[in-house]
């Protein structure tokens, strides 16, 4: 059996920290885990408490240290064999929640670190179920946690408020960037660094625990957004591309993608796009266009990365652009020049937003500047496809429910000229 080191730390919120433990305590094996606690400096009664505790090793420090250098201390006092797991104090976990996670962790050699899913969907990490209250949280955390390998998603990124971590990675990266500190975004480079040791990333949506959110520093949002904007600057000096890049799932266009047998993802980021398509269609071929070496040299870890001129033609059955169209100087040029891949009846998927919408005509009326360089109405897009060559097969609108507001808005645009103004995006689907 492989033992774990549950690194926790604390800073006040005593509260989420019983509730943490206390769950610890219930859902998971003995013997099969460690408590490592890091207290960085609570004032409140957390420090009090946790002297009372038995069976846990505790760090207090004399100083907030912030996450990152908290849990190195954490790993630093763990047992040596032990695969680490980094939990948030703000967490609740549920039945079989390590067993499953470390199912997973040893399914594969190539594997070296697994994340839950719970109630909150960053990163697309969200469970498929709500609930009103913990003992119905728990019901539905029981049925759900039933290990299954067809539900493992592998990912370029899991969010590090539930992070398992094999020995033998820890051993190579040994520990998290302490330039990040206070915190945020080290988990984005940690498993960055992972990958960069040839390892994967798995998302078990077999397991679900609660999630609180941010409980203490995100409620000072003057100290919040200064240290998440050093920490983005510092990640893009050391990566080469933004933190946000992890976003990069062409989500709106996903929705209309049926099964197909070979895709070509324009733009593909890191291949967290081409990840989540290998989820939901399992056997489907991707190859992957992306300008950024930066992000290339990630994005072919999981897929074929060509350049443009490496194309093959009348291949593809698929070609997903996102939004390209609203970036690029010349979108007729683009899509005639990109109809060469695709096979006889294969398809274009992208996204646009919506310029007509309420929210965008309410920005030009305040004198605020449109943000993408080209905009476009659903009759620009239907105009643009037909003028490049295709045929309309699918336009997908994204509504909103407007405000009291904006609907006084839409009455007064419908007197004028009747349109959908409430559709913020558009998803397309056009032949060849």
């Amino acid at each position: 059996m492989h033992k774990t080191s549950i690194i926790i730390l604390t800073y006040n919120n005593l509260k989420y920290t019983k509730e943490c433990l206390e769950s610890i305590q219930k859902y998971t094996e003995d013997g099969s885990y460690e408590l490592i606690i890091v207290d960085n400096h609570s004032t409140d009664q957390t420090v009090d408490w946790l002297k009372k505790q038995k069976d846990l090793k505790v760090i207090y420090n004399k100083e907030n240290v912030g996450f990152p250098k908290g849990c190195n201390q954490g790993i630093a006092i763990a047992d040596p064999y032990n695969d680490i797991l980094l939990l948030n104090n703000d967490t609740i976990v549920t039945t079989n929640w390590l067993k499953n996670l470390q199912t997973c962790l040893y399914s594969d050699p190539t594997i070296g670190a697994v994340g839950p899913t719970c109630n909150q969907n960053e990163n697309l990490q969200g469970a498929k179920f709500t609930y009103e209250t913990f003992p119905e949280m728990q019901e539905k955390a029981l049925r759900n946690n039933i290990s299954d390998p067809n539900r493992w998603e592998e990912k370029v990124f899991l969010i590090g408020f539930c992070l398992l971590i094999k020995r033998e990675v820890i051993n190579k990266i040994k520990t998290l960037d302490e330039a990040y500190t206070p915190g945020y975004i080290e988990d984005n480079d940690l498993c960055l660094r992972i990958l960069n040791e040839n390892y994967r990333l798995m998302l078990c949506h077999d397991v679900f625990i609660h999630h609180y959110l941010g409980t203490s520093f995100r409620k000072n949002l003057n100290t919040f957004y200064p240290i998440l904007n050093k920490n983005r600057d510092y990640f893009l000096k050391k990566w080469g591309f933004s933190s946000f890049v992890f976003d990069e799932i062409k989500d709106a266009s996903l929705k209309i993608l049926e099964p197909s047998n070979y895709l070509l993802d324009w733009q593909c980021g890191l291949g967290a796009n081409a990840l989540k398509i290998k989820y939901l269609f399992k056997n489907i071929q991707i190859d992957g266009v992306e300008a950024n070496e930066s992000k290339a040299y990630f994005a072919q870890k999981f897929i074929p990365v060509l350049k443009e001129k490496e194309l093959p033609l009348d291949t593809y059955d698929v070609i997903l652009i996102g939004q390209i169209l609203e970036e690029i100087p010349n979108p007729q040029e683009f899509l005639t020049q990109i109809s060469a891949y695709l096979k006889e009846g294969g398809m274009i998927i992208g996204e646009i937003e919506n310029a007509s919408s309420v929210k965008n005509i309410e920005k030009l009326l305040k004198g605020e500047a449109y943000q993408n360089k080209n905009h476009f109405t659903i009759e620009d897009i239907e105009n643009l496809f037909e003028k490049s060559g295709y045929t309309q097969n699918y336009i997908f609108s994204w509504y909103i429910t407007p405000n009291e507001e904006e609907q006084k808005l839409i009455d007064k645009l419908n007197e004028i000229k009747p349109k959908n103004y409430q559709v913020t995006y558009y998803s397309f689907r056009f032949q060849k």
